[in-house]
């Protein structure tokens, strides 16, 4: 917990700044240009189309801030903040970072939407293409950290069938399926995020045991004949009505015996522990109808409510990688 004086508060106030930088170098491709040697102002503004005084001026913000480098008037972005944040890199950053940019409108109405309770826009946040796939690909990026020691903790090593609903490009699927060699996998999720699934899957030799399958969980039922069942980072974007309703979707795909394991964040009956959750619901507030982060509480009400029994916590955590899992019986 910070300690809070007119310093602390005045610095918190004014971090937005900084993070405004990072987003804009990020959407202009800034760091994967300059990723390349060192280029000049004018081969910068060349490239990137942008004004030789707005450019400058970020430049050599980034600079200040550490993630570019000026010598000679030449900029260029550090080799280990390339890894990072350069397009060309397959383990970087910039898939969430964009994301982040993405959602900077949304927060910009905050007040507003704290007011009216209301998010004032189309319910469809991800029908841009590009947003979709940065967002596709911030998720592998994060999961990809995460996955292994989710599969670990899971126990699944006498599942037969995994169904990954909402799975993204299957890196949960993956890690599942790296750990438990007798394992098979069904990933579900909409048509144009399962194209993106084939492409990123093709090089892991896991295809093989992975079914791609398009629907849409909200309106389609999903595949059965599963005895596992995983919702990584779903039920926060729902209300507790909607998730009851793909809690009876998940529980009609499973075989009798079969569990159902739930990723997400998971608070404390106080709602403010962990912060990371309490601040995500801000999230959820600004950027759906109904979402929000659940208690344990919470997440077994509408698991029972759905048919679920022995509701129960395997794994706490200050992100989201809290578990919990329930039966079918």
């Amino acid at each position: 917990m910070r300690a809070w004086n007119s310093e602390t508060i005045l610095g918190l106030s004014r971090e937005f700044m900084e993070t405004r930088i990072l987003l804009t170098g990020a959407e202009l491709g800034v760091f994967t240009l300059l990723a390349e040697p060192p280029k000049s102002l004018e081969q910068v503004c060349s490239s990137l189309n942008a004004s030789a005084r707005g450019m400058a001026i970020l430049l050599d913000a980034l600079a200040a801030l550490g993630l570019l480098r000026k010598h000679d008037g030449l900029y260029t972005c550090p080799e280990d903040i390339a890894a990072l944040l350069s397009a060309h890199s397959p383990n970087g950053v910039l898939p969430m970072v964009k994301h982040a940019a993405s959602l900077w409108p949304r927060w910009s109405e905050l007040t507003q939407i704290v007011q009216s309770g209301t998010v004032n826009r189309p319910a469809g946040i991800f029908e841009d293409p590009a947003e979709l796939e940065a967002f596709i690909g911030a998720m592998h990026v994060v999961g990809a950290y995460a996955a292994r020691s989710i599969a670990e903790s899971a126990k699944a090593s006498q599942s037969l069938r995994l169904l990954d609903v909402g799975g993204a490009t299957g890196t949960y699927a993956e890690a599942f399926l790296s750990k438990y060699k007798g394992l098979r996998a069904t990933v579900f999720d909409r048509p144009e995020v399962i194209a993106l699934a084939q492409k990123r899957l093709e090089n892991t030799g896991l295809l093989a045991r992975i079914s791609l399958v398009s629907g849409d969980f909200y309106k389609d039922p999903l595949p059965g004949g599963h005895d596992l069942a995983l919702l990584s980072a779903i039920i926060h974007q729902n209300s507790p009505e909607q998730n009851v309703d793909l809690y009876k979707k998940v529980y009609e795909a499973l075989v009798p015996g079969g569990r159902i394991l739930i990723r997400d964040h998971v608070m404390e009956p106080n709602r403010t522990d962990p912060p990371s959750g309490a601040v995500f619901a801000v999230n959820m507030l600004v950027a759906t109808t109904g979402g929000n982060c659940y208690t344990f509480n919470d997440i077994r009400d509408t698991l029972t409510a759905a048919g679920f029994e022995d509701v129960c916590q395997i794994q706490s955590g200050e992100r989201m990688n809290a578990l919990v899992e329930a039966f079918r019986r």
